[in-house]
Formats: structure tokens, C-alpha cells, sequence
């Protein structure tokens, strides 16, 4: 109950006060989908002490990387969880973190550790500390590094709660909702939709640590769930669960999609297996939170085809190289502004500069805009496949492999070639008793009248692919794995 969150709350804060904390110190929280993760970030919220937060898949070299970049003074994990031991790894990177005076186990701790346990319930002596201020920074949260090393992102309380209030008006979102998450919420999606939003609107959350179709299923029928938002990974393993038509799913009313491509075939089997959830598409970034939405009563054609427009507060506009503004359907280079947007990347201030146009933000994404202001995102800057000269439209292609019945999931990335630049490749998980070749691949997109020189031209199957914490394919690694290969 908030009740009893706020009792834990309160005893959390005047324990991390009588480890020392002072406000602006940073406190690492790298924990599952787990309630001690709420009563610590509140209770860090609450005296101004920084939460930076790190994802419970991030390993040793990645961890030390954030660790350093925040100068955390404690960091908060668990004993093990998905079969990796957290305190192993704590053991092999403390002599390399200066900065670090605390690590505090959820589980069993050693000798080394603060018990978690033990430190919640013990009742610390009561102390004041100064009220933060809604402008201080009150989150660190990391890029999914796609490019190079993770960029620390800094929110304050504003660029925080801002977002959510424009969530809520734009879902007609209440507080007798019922809010299921089973993004990390160590990571952005997860943390807005999953920490603040239910405290925001005083509403109930379901927090899935593990992500499992059939239970979610079965999670919306016994906790009467309503709302659930995520990457379309989360959606399509949630269409293709066994158990879909066993439970009654009547109290589901909106699943936001974001996080990544959202394949037009995909929403259309939405429709068809749960025609009376809303499936509303949104694009945003750790940055800058959800910043367009697809919105209740919008039609079909912006429903199926855009992913929304701006969210109240939020401005977005399309431009070419120069900065100039480009006619409505144009594709150009995505920018947007408002009351969502981050303070700026820890300890980068050139980077967070030049990522700016005056007050614009330079999202690095391809997208039209039309004359109605709903925005369709058509690509990644550094996504795009140049092939002999001729710009590859990956989405394009991969929205179209997503209608082939034998594709589970699909991504096309870059190859190099020593004539033509890049060449494109396509991985590819075929669906449970499924087969597919390159030329079955071929004659799919020549029936769908697809122009052969934007044709895959290798295709791999695999059984999975990488992916950031929600959801995302890194198509970093493909990119990776493929340039090693040739080397």
C-alpha cells in the first residue's frame, strides 16, 4: 500500500543520511523490476540524494564505465538474479572505483556488504535535510550505447514528472488503473512508466521482473491490469501467447508501443487477436521521455501509420542539413524541444552542445512531418544502409519482412562491400515450425513490388538478437559481428 511505501520510504531516507549522504551525492541502483527499488529511489528523491540508475543485464566493463562517470557512493544490487552472481562482479571492480564507499545487497551479503535487510529495518535516528529543489538533478539514467561507450543522462524532478502529466491527459490515464511493466525499469521506459507514473497518478503497478508472455496474460486477468506499454518485442511475444485466449483479458484497455520500429503488420494482428485494447504508437528517448503519441479517436491512418504527434508542452519539426525547415511529408532530420528535455550528459558538456540547435534538440533520427503535425520516423541518422550511392529505406523493408508469415523478427543492417560501399543484411527469426532462404526472401518482396536494388542481398537466421534493456535491437552488434566477419 502507499502507506506502508511510505513508512519504508521515510526509514530508507534517514538510513542513507546516517551513511553520510549529502545532496547531489549519487547513489547506483542496478536492481530487477523489485519494490526496493522504488523505496530507494523515493527515499533518495526525497533528501536530493542523485539516482543513476544501471540495468540488471550491464556486466563488469560497462558497470565500472557508469560507475566512474557518476562517482556513485553506493551501489545497490542484488546477490544474483537470472543466474549471475552481482557480488562476484562487486568484488572484481571495487578496487578500480575510488568513488565507491558502499555496496548494498539485496539477498545474502558478505561481510563487505551493507544487508539490505538489515538496513530497512533498522530504525536510524531522524534527521532533517534541506528540501530539493525541482530543478537539481535527481537522475542519471544511461544510452543504451548503440554508438560507442553509454552517455549518462541527467533529469531533473521537472524533466521527470513533466512527461508523465502529459501521458496521462493524452491516455486519459487514472488512478484506479492498473499499471503492468515489465521493461527494466533501471532503464527510461521502464522507470517513467513503471516508477513515476503510478506514484504520479496514485495508481496500482504490476512489476515483472522476468519477462514471460503467459504471464503477463495471466497477470491481467488475476490483478485486472489496464494498461501496459513497452517495445514491440513486448507486444508480439504477447500476440503469439499460448495462453491469449484463455483469460479474460477484459480489463486491458491500452498498450503503449515505442522503443524502436513498430512494424504496420504488427498493429494489424493487435486489432485482429484484441480488438478492444488500444495500441497507441509514441517515439521519444531516454533524453526527452515520450514526446509524440498517437492519441484516443485518432483515425486509422494516423493510428496504423505515424507514430503520434507532439505531446502537449513539446515541439518537433523536420529539417535538412542547414537547419532549414522542410515541407510537410519531406523526410529531413528530427528535432524537438520543450519541458521533457534533459539537462545535459554527465561530464560532456561539448557533447551535450552539439546536440543542440539554440534551444532544439538534435534527435538523430530520420522522419517526416505532415501537414497535420503527425510524425512518422523513417530511420536512424547512422541506420541508413548507402548502397553504390542509393540510400537503402531499412524500415521500409523491414515493416515489409514483418507480413511475411514465416518472419518472427527481423533487422537489416549494413555490411561493408569493396565496391559498393554497403550492402545490406538481414537477420531474421523465423516463426516455431517455420523455414525461410534468400529466396524465399526474394520472391516475398518482388511480389510485394519492392525494387530489387532494395533487396537484402545476404541473409542470416538466427534464434535470437541482441537487444538494449528495453527492447531494442542493437543493431551495433549486428553491425559488429558482420565487420569482424569480413576482417
Amino acid at each position: 500500500t502507499y502507506g506502508e511505501l511510505a513508512t519504508q520510504v521515510t526509514r530508507c531516507a534517514h538510513g542513507l543520511l546516517a551513511l553520510g549522504f549529502q545532496p547531489n551525492d549519487v547513489m547506483a541502483l542496478q536492481l530487477p523490476n523489485w519494490k526496493e527499488f522504488l523505496i530507494l529511489h523515493l527515499a533518495a528523491t526525497r533528501i536530493g540524494v542523485v539516482s543513476s540508475l544501471i540495468t540488471p543485464m550491464s556486466r563488469d566493463r560497462e558497470v565500472a564505465h557508469m560507475l566512474k562517470l557518476s562517482d556513485a557512493k553506493l551501489w545497490v544490487i542484488p546477490d544474483r538474479f537470472r543466474g549471475f552472481d552481482y557480488r562476484d562482479m562487486a568484488a572484481r571492480l571495487r578496487a578500480e572505483l575510488p568513488a565507491l564507499q558502499h555496496v548494498m545487497m539485496v539477498g545474502e551479503a558478505g561481510k563487505s556488504e551493507i544487508a539490505w535487510d538489515s538496513f530497512i529495518s533498522t530504525a536510524h535516528p531522524a534527521r532533517e535535510a534541506p528540501l530539493p529543489d525541482a530543478n537539481d538533478v535527481t537522475e542519471i539514467v544511461f544510452t543504451s550505447g548503440a554508438t560507442g561507450e553509454p552517455k549518462g543522462v541527467m533529469h531533473t524532478s521537472n524533466t521527470i514528472v513533466a512527461p508523465q502529466l502529459a501521458l496521462a491527459a493524452s491516455l486519459q490515464l487514472r488512478s484506479d488503473d492498473v499499471i503492468h511493466i515489465a521493461s527494466t525499469i533501471a532503464h527510461q521506459t521502464g522507470f517513467l512508466n513503471g516508477v513515476r507514473l503510478p506514484i504520479q497518478l496514485g495508481a496500482t503497478v504490476v512489476l515483472q521482473d522476468v519477462w514471460n508472455a503467459e504471464q503477463m496474460v495471466e497477470w491481467i486477468a488475476q490483478h485486472r491490469i489496464t494498461v501496459s506499454s513497452g517495445s514491440a518485442t513486448f507486444l508480439l511475444d504477447l500476440l503469439r501467447a499460448k495462453n491469449l485466449g484463455e483469460c479474460n483479458l477484459s480489463s486491458f484497455r491500452i498498450f503503449r508501443c515505442g522503443g524502436g520500429p513498430i512494424p504496420r503488420a504488427l498493429l494489424i494482428e493487435a486489432r485482429d487477436k484484441l480488438p478492444h485494447v488500444g495500441i497507441h504508437c509514441g517515439w521519444g528517448q531516454t533524453e526527452n521521455a515520450v514526446v509524440t503519441l498517437t492519441r484516443i479517436g485518432a483515425p486509422d491512418e494516423k493510428l496504423l501509420n505515424t507514430d503520434g504527434c507532439a505531446q502537449p508542452g513539446m515541439a518537433v519539426r523536420v529539417v535538412d542539413d542547414t537547419n532549414q525547415l522542410l515541407p510537410p511529408g519531406t523526410e529531413g532530420r528530427l528535432q524537438c524541444r520543450g519541458p521533457f528535455m534533459f539537462v545535459g550528459y554527465i561530464k560532456q558538456e561539448a557533447l551535450t552542445r552539439e546536440n543542440f540547435d539554440n534551444e532544439w534538440f538534435d534527435t538523430g533520427d530520420l522522419a517526416t512531418l505532415d501537414a497535420e503535425g503527425y510524425v512518422r520516423i523513417t530511420g536512424r541518422l547512422k541506420d541508413i544502409i548507402i548502397r553504390g550511392g542509393e540510400n537503402i529505406p531499412v524500415k521500409y523493408v523491414e515493416d515489409l519482412l514483418y507480413e511475411d508469415p514465416r518472419v518472427q523478427d527481423a533487422a537489416i543492417v549494413a555490411m561493408p562491400d569493396p565496391r559498393l560501399g554497403e550492402r545490406a543484411c538481414a537477420f531474421v527469426i523465423c516463426r516455431e515450425g517455420q523455414t525461410l532462404d534468400m529466396v524465399g526472401v526474394q520472391n516475398f518482396l518482388a511480389a510485394r513490388g519492392v525494387a530489387k536494388v532494395y533487396w537484402p542481398e545476404r541473409l542470416e537466421i538466427v534464434d535470437a538478437l541482441p537487444r538494449t534493456a528495453n527492447g531494442k535491437i542493437r543493431k551495433a552488434d549486428l553491425r559488429g559481428w558482420l565487420a569482424a566477419e569480413k576482417a
